[in-house]
């Protein structure tokens, strides 16, 4: 049994998730800012589908991606050179997100339901949320967003709707995050494409560690829309 949380109840700690299935901490509560700020800090995310309660996790081990030890292949920094598109940060926030809510091949739904869509919407206005897009001819290719406190970078989903699109806004949002002091990018789950581009996972224990000395970094919010990006040499 996982505990059911009212509007204004702490969440339960993190020890306690269930290992099957892996992480799930608590349902209920509300998509609040303030709600999910606190559960970021605490390395907890919200992950449910349609007609579900709000689902609270906290999985061990954890995925993460240091971004010093991001990844770029010699056929992915020609790509990055080659220079036929355009990143930009927090120019279409509304629209990564939809992006990463459509449907995709082999998958029933989707995750990111409209609850969702205007729980994060919220934190993009607050400052807290970010998008990164790849733009090609002029349209929105593909993209990423999350959201940022501290020194952490927590990742919540990707997309892409051209090769490699999703991997060069990873890229430039690695690029900004090492220009501007930020630590580790939280990537959650396990996938191979992830592992690929040098994510790995730790034990919850040291995650949680990570972020007691990685959240408290001074930064305030703010839009992240005079970013650039210029590729780094090849680090494969």
């Amino acid at each position: 049994m996982i505990p059911w949380l009212e509007r204004d109840a702490p969440f339960p700690p993190i020890q306690s998730a269930l290992k099957h299935p892996n992480g799930l901490l608590a349902a209920g509560g509300d998509l609040s800012p303030e709600r999910l700020l606190e559960g970021y800090r605490r390395g907890i995310f919200p992950w449910f589908s349609e007609g579900d309660p709000i689902f609270w996790w906290s999985p061990d081990p954890r995925m993460i991606l240091y971004p010093e030890e991001f990844k770029i292949s010699r056929s992915f920094a020609k790509t990055l050179r080659n220079r036929r598109y355009t990143v930009r940060f927090d120019s279409a926030f509304g629209e990564v997100m939809a992006g990463c809510a459509a449907p995709r091949r082999g998958e029933p739904g989707t995750w990111i339901t409209g609850r969702m869509l205007g729980a994060y919407a919220s934190l993009h206005r607050l400052g807290y949320a970010h998008s990164v897009e790849t733009w090609i001819d002029g349209e929105l290719a593909g993209g990423l967003y999350g959201v940022a406190i501290g020194q952490v970078f927590f990742g919540e989903s990707m997309f892409s709707r051209a090769r490699d699109a999703s991997k060069i806004a990873l890229a430039a949002l690695v690029a900004h995050l090492e220009s501007v002091d930020f630590r580790l990018i939280d990537c959650q789950m396990r996938t191979r494409h992830l592992e690929s581009l040098g994510a790995r996972e730790i034990p919850r224990r040291r995650f949680s560690r990570l972020l007691e000395e990685l959240i408290h970094y001074p930064r305030s919010p703010g839009s992240w829309s005079g970013a650039s990006f210029a590729h780094e040499p090849c680090r494969s």
